[in-house]
This record gives C-alpha cells, structure tokens and sequence, in this order.
C-alpha cells in the first residue's frame, strides 16, 4: 500500500454505505415467432426523487427495522440459506415491491400465491407484517435468489449496500405503481432497455445498465433460477470511477481501468483521467509518474508505459524510456527537471530500451551528469533487433535507492531489482519498497497475457519467476503492478495466481492438442489449443504454444 503522504489527494473516509435491497421480477413472455422471452419489469422513479430522480430501476428501497423483526421473519417461508440478513434483504424487497407496485410475493396455507382481492384488501401505506398476518398468508422469501451484489461507488455523497435479487413474477398479478415513488411500470426485455438506454430514451444508472447486460445472456426465467440456485450471487462490486474522454465513467473489478482507480483514488475521488497520455506525463503518485510513448499497436497496446520514480527533492530514475521517439525522450526529460539519476530497461525489446541512450544525452547536454543506462544485457539468444547492452549490469535483489529531504525530513524511495527470466532471458521487474509498488516490464500486463517467444523467451522459467514475484509481493505487501502496457493493476497475489492458473490451463489444452495430432504440425496444434483466440492472433500465439511444446518435452519422462 502507497505511503499516505505520495497520495495526489487527501486521504478520506468514504461515506458508510446504507443497506437496501431491490428485486428482479421476472416472467417468460410469448416471442413473435412463437417462443418466450425473458422479460423483466421496471418502473420510473419520481422526477423528485432524492435518488436518481427520473431513472428506470427495479423496485427496492431501504432495509427498515420492520424487515428484521421477528414477527416479519416468523411469517416468511425460505430456504436454510436465507438467515439473519439474508431473510431480512429478502423481506425487505419483498415489501418494497408491494409498497411501489403492488406485488405480494406471498402464498396461502394451501399454496395458493396471493391474488388481487388480497393485495386490494392490504395499504400499501400500513404497516406491513401485521396485515400479512391477518390475512393468513406466508411471504415467499424462498422464492427469491441473490443474482448479484453492488456496493456503490466511494465517491458518491450517499452510498448503498444492495443485494439484487430475482424472483419469477406471482401468477394472477399485475404492477401498479404507487404514483408517488414509481411511475409506469413496463415489462421489458433486458436488450430492449439497453438499446432504449443508448437511444436516450430510457435513463438508467450504471449498475442497472451492468445487471441488465448480465440478464440478457439468458434465455428464460429457469435459466436465471438454475444460475443463482447455488445460494451466492453470481458477482459482489464496488465499481469505481474515473474521467475518460471528459466524462466520468464507471468500472467494475474485472475491468481494466478498476486497479488504477484503487491505486491512484483508494477513497473514491473521481478526478483521475483514464485518457492514455503520449503528449503529457501523467502523475499517479506524488512520486511515480507515466508517460505513454505513441507507439500504439497488437504487440504494444495503447503504447509503451515509462516511468519516472521520485521527485525534485530526490531526483529521478526513469524505466523504460521506450522508443527513441524524440518528442517522448524531451516529455520524459522535462517532467523530472532534467535531474534524471539513473535509466533502467526492464529488458532489450526494441519498444523498451532505444531511448535509453537519447535521454541519457538530453541529460549531459543540459549540464547534469550522465545517468548510467541500467539493465541486463540480452542474451545470444535475442533476436537482432533486441541487442542491448547497459553501462552496468543490475544483480538481483540489487536496491536503487533516491535519498533526499523535504519539509517533513528525509525522504526515500527504494527499487529492488529482481531478475524475472522468461518473456525474454534478460528480463528484470523492480519492486518500489516504500509503497508496495511493482513495475512488471511485459512479464504482466493488463488487459492481455505476455508472448513467450523461444529461444530467448522460456516458459518453464516464465512460471518460477511469477513464483517468486508472488513470495515477493507477499514478503513486502505489494498490492499494486505497474505494467509496461495498460493501467495499473491491483490485488497483485490474485493477478499472478490468475497468470499461473491460465498458464497451466493453456498449457493443457497444448498437451491435449499435441495427444490428439502427435504427427499435427505447430499450426495444427494452435487451432486446438488457441480455439478461443480469434484466428488472426494466431501466428502470435504460435510463439507462446512453441514455449509450452518446449516446457512438456522438457518434463517428460528421461528429460530430466
């Protein structure tokens, strides 16, 4: 975790989230050619509303004391899964739907489910619970599911815990809304709604919008039962946000942009921009910086991350500075003061150590002295174009150390070198000590997985390093990774773990390839093995296969 005091912003504490709950209800609808539709009902809010005034949602609203009164719980039939808050969400849910639009989830004795004359016979105004009671009827708490779970963003002034439940909607009934919180209820198909959204005809909020996407994969309301049938919701988030394009847009965990946001606004601000910046540094910390050199591309992503580490107090180092784009090699240099102390290259790829020489000269020409250029030289196995040779060779587990001191005393910043073999022989990651950072090279990256290209690239030892990355990020805290392409990642442990895991998976299915074709040629195997890569990605692929074809020989049986 990043010292407090290297956060562009102040630290705070985002607001508690209040806990409610909302339900889906959901019916199969006759389809145009004869077949059924999912459908699922929605209802617009007031235009006055305190809370997203005037958006289409499902029916919710705060959880109450009386959900969780024993004499609620005691009326309520569920599942053993459904205890404590479990039950209460689902009352809580159950009521609300009642409340704004008139639907009892609730059965007689016989198992009859409630019909109009009950519902007629119950206030939406009253308190709930007793009239149930009076009437006879049971709340079906067991026929509704947690779908999913949404913490909202940290960022927000008034914040939600809320379960998303789904439930099949009570035969016999019809939604009528309360007029005063809900307005015009409509059953309609979760693809509908999203066109309708992107149409601007139909306002809804992020986790609405994120939710219906999710529903729309199914088919019928069986199909959304038997998904969430296990007992937990199929996805817990707290999205996080940031500005792209100068608007502010909203990311889940498994989305790219969602580790930077953690990294660079724990608590929530949403100033960071998500823009890829080729013609500006771009602070994420008070002592890291990034720059995007504008070599965009399928092997490069957006561009090739560089790194500026410290500050004026301390002086720089610069990772990868890249290609020898001049205009890149001049951004770099003016965003460190010119005071740049040391340039290392993470390896010899040709979109990561030609400008090494450049700045390095930008810098003696303006009167500082010379940074040496740092790394490790390619092995004889590199490819031509890869030919590098550092003014020092870095050992592993070497410190770099920027030392100096500013208004609260001495500052310091702390780059372990470890030696991480595998997407090329001489390629090292550097850990920033002080605040559990990791600048991975391409040994990670976000958004894709690394090639491994034989000679110089080796599987076998690809996979020891991530190992040791692992005992690495544990031994020192690091949670977050710094990639050489795309943002920055979190949860560093779980990232390697999910890298190791695709590694063997794929690995698997080369073996399962190779089993299947022994006679089949390297572009015979990919189809089988990469048969969930588009084709065009497949001469790449080609590489990373040879790697594994390499690692199982190397283990069979009188390879030792």
């Amino acid at each position: 975790m990043p010292r407090d005091t290297q956060y562009l912003h102040p630290r705070r504490t985002p607001p508690t989230p209040l806990n409610a709950a909302t339900v889906l209800l959901l019916r199969d609808a006759p389809g145009a050619d004869g077949t059924s539709t999912l459908e699922v009902l929605m209802t617009r809010r007031s235009a006055k509303a305190s809370f997203v005034p005037g958006a289409y949602v499902f029916p919710g609203g705060g959880i109450e004391a009386q959900d969780a009164a024993p004499e609620a719980h005691a009326l309520a039939d569920c599942r053993p899964a459904q205890t404590g808050e479990r039950l209460t969400e689902a009352l809580a849910a159950l009521r609300e739907s009642f409340e704004e639009l008139g639907i009892l989830l609730a059965r007689h004795a016989d198992g009859r489910w409630a019909d109009a004359e009950d519902i007629a016979a119950l206030d939406r105004k009253a308190p709930f619970a007793p009239q149930v009671a009076a009437r006879g009827l049971r709340l079906a708490a067991d026929a509704m599911y947690q779908l999913a779970h949404w913490t909202a963003d940290r960022n927000l002034p008034k914040r939600f815990a809320v379960p998303f439940l789904v439930a099949r909607m009570p035969p016999g009934q019809e939604p009528v809304a309360d007029e005063a919180e809900q307005f015009e209820p409509v059953w309609v198909r979760p693809q509908d709604a999203l066109a309708r959204h992107e149409a601007g005809q139909f306002f809804m909020i992020f986790p609405t919008i994120r939710t219906l996407q999710r529903l729309a994969q199914y088919a019928s309301v069986q199909d959304v039962l038997d998904a969430v049938a296990h007992e937990q919701p199929l996805w817990v988030t707290s999205p996080r946000s940031g500005t792209l394009a100068g608007k502010v847009e909203h990311f889940m965990e498994h989305e790219p942009p969602y580790g930077e946001l953690a990294f660079v606004c724990p608590d929530g601000h949403t100033q960071h921009p998500l823009d890829w910046q080729c013609d500006r540094v771009l602070p994420l910390l008070k002592n890291v910086q990034r720059l995007t050199a504008p070599n965009p591309g399928v092997m490069t992503g957006p561009g090739t991350n560089s790194y500026l580490v410290g500050e004026a107090a301390t002086g720089y180092i610069a990772i990868d500075p890249g290609p020898a784009e001049p205009e890149h090699i001049e951004r770099l240099w003016r965003a460190a003061g010119g005071d740049i102390r040391a340039i290392v290259c993470t390896h010899s790829h040709p979109d990561h150590f030609p400008g090494a020489a450049p700045l390095q000269a930008m810098v003696a020409a303006a009167g500082r002295p010379a940074p040496p250029i740092l790394g490790l030289p390619s092995a004889p196995t590199a490819r031509a174009a890869s030919r590098f040779t550092p003014d020092r060779a870095l050992s592993n587990d070497e410190l770099l150390t920027l030392e100096g001191r500013g208004l609260e005393g001495k500052i310091t910043h702390t780059l372990q070198v470890v030696h991480t073999p595998g997407h090329a022989a001489n390629h090292l990651c550097l850990i920033l000590r002080e605040d559990g950072l990791l600048f991975s090279g391409d040994h990670i990256l976000n958004g894709s997985t690394t090639i491994i290209d034989p000679p110089d690239g080796n599987m076998a030892d690809y996979l020891d390093s991530l190992a040791r990355l692992d005992a690495l990020c544990e031994q020192h805290g690091v949670d977050y990774i710094a990639p050489a392409h795309g943002y920055v990642l979190c949860d560093a442990r779980k990232v390697i773990a999910g890298l190791q895991a695709h590694r063997l998976a794929r690995e698997a299915k080369v073996l399962a390839a190779m089993q299947a074709r022994p006679d089949g040629s390297m572009e015979d195997w990919v189809r089988l093995a990469y048969d969930d890569v588009p084709p065009r990605m497949w001469p790449l692929a080609q590489r990373s296969l040879l790697a594994h074809v390499e690692r199982i020989r190397a283990l069979e049986p009188g390879n030792d």
